[in-house]
């Protein structure tokens, strides 16, 4: 007569499959939820830290495979499921915004390199990936956040808070839908510091895995007002190959490294351009020195994203490539740097640690 199928057993075998990550089996790292075993019949949950894994088909049939294998399993039932973990750890000064499990500022060393069209592709590839996830469009000075998600309205209150716009999926606030298109913001620093602080104290985001804060360039009182404000899970570093947006990169890194802020990635945008009548590529603004640049700073780098036309026209309309073309290079691109960047928080969850924030002065 068989022996029954055991929880220890199963579980024993689960240990096999790792987080490729996190370094560490799925068991330990609590992943295994809701273990049933039904004579021959197997059935479980593995509970991922972020619906965007890139490698969670993979993981599941590692998962299946080992538990074929143990003695009197005949069938194996498995869930993939996702539970977003905070990276960030609040401290006296810098409380966490209700709502908001994660935020992501995309910054960048320098204007003109396509960080606003980073942060809104990253935002709705999370979205399409199963993340609940917002946008601030924290660039008071040139808010054209509203324009690539084709958004034009007003913001709204609930008789407490201010009620995000919502496009795409996102829960999306911007200065954009506080001025006309041709008002030019001139504010000090006090009075950016106050509007950082009304965007995320008094705006009723809701039940937020990631929110997506799309940087002004430079690193300037915003950044800071940001660092001092809230715990920030990381930060996206976007550069261009060229010389000049390199050294700013570098420069940027080493801002956020001074406020205690995570890099989390950089990513190179405008990489190289390939002709679409002949398939030749052309290196524009140069190529692969962003990797370069991450190496020798110690970063991650989250990936390299090509030039194409559609990219610039879908963002024109308020239509994002990722959602336009889903199927393109440039959106498989940013695809996997949102799951890049996914990853990198889930490794910063794990890692965190209390760090004292540094005072700037």
């Amino acid at each position: 007569m068989p022996q029954p199928v055991s929880q220890s057993a199963v579980l024993d075998a689960l240990r096999q499959v790792q987080d490729p990550d996190l370094r560490r089996d799925i068991v330990t790292l609590g992943f295994i939820k809701n273990l049933v075993i039904d004579g021959p019949r197997v059935a479980f949950s593995i509970e991922l830290t972020t619906p965007a894994c890139p490698v969670k088909d993979q993981m599941r049939e590692h998962a299946r495979t080992v538990v074929l294998q143990v003695p009197g399993v005949a069938s194996v039932d498995i869930e993939m499921t996702a539970a977003v973990r905070t990276a960030a750890i609040p401290d006296g000064s810098r409380t966490a915004v209700p709502g908001v499990k994660n935020i992501i500022a995309v910054g960048a060393g320098k204007g003109g390199v396509g960080k606003t069209t980073v942060a809104v592709n990253v935002a709705v590839a999370l979205g399409l990936r199963g993340s609940r996830v917002g946008i601030l469009d924290g660039d008071i000075y040139g808010p054209n956040v509203p324009i690539m998600l084709g958004l034009r309205t007003q913001l709204t209150t609930d008789g407490r808070k201010i009620v995000p716009a919502e496009k795409y999926g996102l829960q999306v606030v911007s200065m954009g839908f506080m001025t006309n298109d041709d008002s030019a913001v001139i504010w000090r620093g006090p009075m950016l510091h106050g509007a950082i602080q009304q965007f995320f104290r008094e705006v009723a985001w809701n039940d937020l895995d990631y929110l997506i804060v799309d940087m002004p360039p430079g690193t300037g009182d915003v950044a800071l007002s940001l660092a001092q404000t809230v715990p920030v899970s990381g930060s996206l570093v976007v550069t261009t190959p060229q010389t000049v947006s390199l050294a700013d990169t570098r420069r940027a890194v080493r801002m956020y490294q001074k406020l205690n802020v995570k890099t989390l990635g950089v990513i190179e945008n405008m990489s190289f351009f390939e002709c679409p009548s002949c398939g030749t590529e052309s290196d524009i603004f140069g190529k692969g020195a962003a990797a370069a640049l991450a190496a020798d700073l110690d970063v991650p780098f989250l990936g390299s994203v090509p030039l194409y036309q559609p990219v610039r026209e879908g963002g024109d309309r308020g239509e994002p490539i990722v959602l336009a073309e889903p199927g393109s290079p440039a959106a498989k691109a940013f695809f996997a740097v949102a799951e890049q960047a996914a990853a990198q928080v889930s490794i910063a969850s794990y890692a965190r640690a209390t760090i004292p924030l540094t005072v700037v002065p």
